[in-house]
């Protein structure tokens, strides 16, 4: 069985259009098409009621008397923050958590920088296997630490000493708060550093001048995660600080529960107290904070 030869266009002729692709009949909806708003807007709002009326919740105790089973916040009453401020005090106990919160913030930050710069810009051997063991030191629970620590500060007599619980949460926070910053050191190309160098900058001038401003959103995401962190962080306050005076917020509300009874309204007020700082400072720095985890990802 023979088949026939095709036939060839004569030359000079125009090539064939391509079909165009036929439109989809009209009611059906392809996957890569906008979805409808309301399949948008109904799991978004599900998911910020579930997210808010725990928080509404706890404001609503914080401000409603004693006794009330309202469910608005009216008649509203302040005497369970300053019981809370004044005669549990929480006055003591934020400005503990303040000063733990900014210190470890900055030592983070700078030591973290350092580290970043060198393990983004030079190749010197056992790279890989330091990047290994600083994502492993991620598995290991703060918990298990706490007997080698306590030793170490007991000899240096740093126990019932904020300096302890911000050296240890300084250490903990470092080899994530170091990977980040490489990942962003990373994005900022070599070249401009390079230039500088042409123009006559050391690297340290180069590095201030050209590269540490390129890096703000990076520290602004490093530095918020830390200053989070030791704000909220419990075990290390609570193992290392034994008096009064030297406590933070999250050890401050653990000592509004007891045994036989709970001060709901002033635990709520101590929660909403320790909220504020953090839900600030997300407010403040939120435009720069999705532009660096974004910056700092892994591209593959």
């Amino acid at each position: 069985m023979t088949t026939s030869p095709a036939v060839a266009a004569p030359p000079g002729s125009a090539p064939a259009s391509p079909v165009p692709p036929t439109a989809p009949p009209r009611g059906r909806r392809r996957p890569w098409d906008r979805p409808p708003r309301w399949q948008i807007h109904l799991p978004l709002g599900l998911y910020l009621l579930f997210t808010l009326v725990p928080f509404y919740w706890m404001l609503l105790f914080a401000v409603r008397p004693t006794g009330s089973t309202s469910l608005l916040p009216w008649p509203m009453t302040g005497a369970h923050f300053a019981k809370v401020w004044t005669e549990r005090g929480f006055a003591t106990f934020f400005a503990n958590s303040a000063v733990v919160g900014v210190c470890s913030l900055v030592m983070t930050t700078v030591v973290a920088l350092a580290g970043g710069y060198a393990l983004a810009r030079f190749r010197f051997r056992g790279r890989s296997a330091f990047m290994l063991g600083l994502l492993c030191s991620q598995f290991i629970p703060g918990a298990l630490m706490l007997v080698p620590l306590f030793q170490i500060f007991a000899q240096l007599r740093m126990i019932n000493s904020l300096g302890s619980v911000i050296v240890a949460e300084t250490v903990f926070q470092l080899p994530l708060s170091m990977m980040l910053l490489s990942g962003f050191i990373r994005n900022v190309p070599q070249a401009l550093e390079e230039a500088a160098w042409v123009d006559g900058c050391g690297r340290l001038t180069a590095f201030r001048v050209v590269v540490l401003p390129l890096l703000r959103p990076g520290l602004v995401a490093t530095g918020s995660f830390a200053f989070v962190h030791s704000w909220n962080h419990f075990l290390f306050a609570l193992m290392f600080l034994s008096a009064q005076d030297k406590q933070t917020i999250p050890v401050g509300l653990a000592t509004l529960m007891s045994a036989d009874s709970v001060d709901l309204g002033a635990l709520a007020a101590g929660g909403v107290v320790a909220a504020v700082p953090v839900v600030l400072v997300f407010a403040f720095i939120q435009r720069w904070l999705v532009t660096g985890f974004s910056a700092g990802a892994v591209k593959g």
